[in-house]
């Protein structure tokens, strides 16, 4: 049945496949490389001109009334909005990976006893010590930015009004 060349020519073909799959990929890597081969740089194929603003100054950013959009969000909206912190948040009093947020608006930051803020969390209420309708929009609209080094790994809400929406149902929330 398998004597000692049957064997062989197996162990035989295993390796000489493998072999041939190794030269070819490193065939491959070395036809189909982009370096330039400096520090394993990428080369550019194509640059896009991008002109300088006047005077060097950026744009400014688009200022919004949040007080407007707070008087006229939608608890309910927020309510569904709110599925997206639900990961790591709670409404029911338990922490979970972040701090519950019930009662969070109006709330000290870094406010929860017995829950395990990061350090940049903890720093950061000496600039904002309480969590108002104005800090958190602030917060959800980049966390990272806001407080960098959080250990909330949420990249924030771009829209306005889905930010006043879940601030609003926060609100209702005791």
């Amino acid at each position: 049945m398998f004597n000692t060349m049957t064997l062989t020519k197996a162990a035989g073909a295993l390796i000489g496949a493998l072999l041939f799959l190794m030269l070819a990929n490193w065939a491959a890597s070395s036809l189909y490389t982009v370096s330039s081969g400096e520090h394993g740089e990428i080369a550019q194929a194509y640059t896009i001109p991008v002109e300088e603003a006047a005077g060097g100054e950026e744009p400014a950013e688009e200022q919004i009334d949040f007080a407007a959009l707070l008087a006229s969000a939608d608890a309910a909206a927020g309510e569904k909005d709110f599925g997206k912190c639900k990961a790591c948040h709670k409404l029911d009093g338990s922490d979970g990976v972040g701090p519950h947020l019930n009662g969070v608006v109006g709330r000290e930051v870094a406010g929860i006893a017995g829950f395990s803020y990061s350090p940049a969390m903890v720093e950061h209420k000496a600039v904002a010590p309480q969590w108002t309708p104005e800090a958190l929009q602030e917060f959800l609209a980049n966390p990272k930015g806001v407080v960098p080094g959080t250990k909330m790994s949420f990249a924030g809400l771009k829209d306005p009004q889905d930010r006043a929406d879940i601030i609003a149902y926060l609100q209702s929330q005791p």
